[in-house]
């Protein structure tokens, strides 16, 4: 068995960076630039939605820069979100929002919309897209309209 034969948590490589281990789906994706554009292109769907856009504050930035620190670490890259904001705790952080079908519906598909706008190879967009949908319905709080 080598390293590369070993499970990854979260996309991170149990035996952690170095000569050996395998690439993490980060890596993989194109790293930094990659994750800029998905969250790009969900908050531009997001800016204009009549159900979502009422969740956020004024100012996008925060939420998009958030988002972008935790799928970054999620998938295994740098780790500043925990660094930052501790813990993700993402039920916790979102319990303070009706989240309904219809606004988990809606998030689905600004976020769809930006998957595809990466234009990744067919197997990791199904990985990244089975994660965003199993996260998408996790939030889920109320089924109240």
């Amino acid at each position: 068995m080598t390293p590369a034969d070993l499970p990854s948590v979260q996309g991170r490589d149990l035996l952690g960076p170095g000569p050996g281990t395998a690439r993490t789906f980060y890596d993989e994706v194109g790293g930094h630039p990659t994750f800029v554009r998905l969250v790009d292109a969900f908050y531009a769907g997001v800016a204009d939605d009549e159900v979502l856009r009422p969740m956020y504050p004024e100012d996008l930035g925060p939420a998009n820069q958030r988002m972008l620190m935790f799928l970054e670490q999620y998938w295994g890259g740098p780790t500043t979100y925990s660094e930052q904001r501790g813990h993700p705790r993402l039920r916790m952080r979102h319990a303070g929002f009706r989240v309904n079908p219809d606004a988990r519906d809606r998030w689905m598909l600004h976020m769809r919309a930006a998957v595809d706008a990466l234009d990744l190879p067919p197997a990791q967009e199904g990985v990244l897209w089975d994660y965003l949908e199993r996260a998408a319905h996790s939030m889920l709080n109320t089924f109240d309209a």
